[in-house]
């Protein structure tokens, strides 16, 4: 257990950047599951910009690897192309 004053801060302040980070990674992905299970091309091209900034903002805040934002991108970027065609 903390007994400093500002080790009991930090444990409060990570607690609550913990959640806020599960929260938009959590978002996150229910967006990218939600335009996976479309099978509307116009609804896809629309949702998918969106789920992009989503992605960028994980990436930037270090809460995905950037590589592995731009493989979900990429991935993502070949299904809304293919539902198109």
């Amino acid at each position: 257990m903390a007994h400093h004053l500002s080790a009991k801060k930090r444990i409060r302040q990570d607690e609550k950047k913990r959640l806020r980070n599960r929260y938009y990674k959590k978002s996150t992905r229910s967006a990218i599951a939600k335009l996976r299970e479309m099978s509307d091309a116009g609804e896809a091209t629309t949702l998918f910009p969106k789920v992009v900034s989503m992605i960028d903002k994980l990436a930037k805040r270090n809460l995905w690897h950037k590589n592995k934002a731009a493989n979900v991108k990429g991935k993502l970027q070949k299904f809304v192309t293919s539902l198109a065609s």
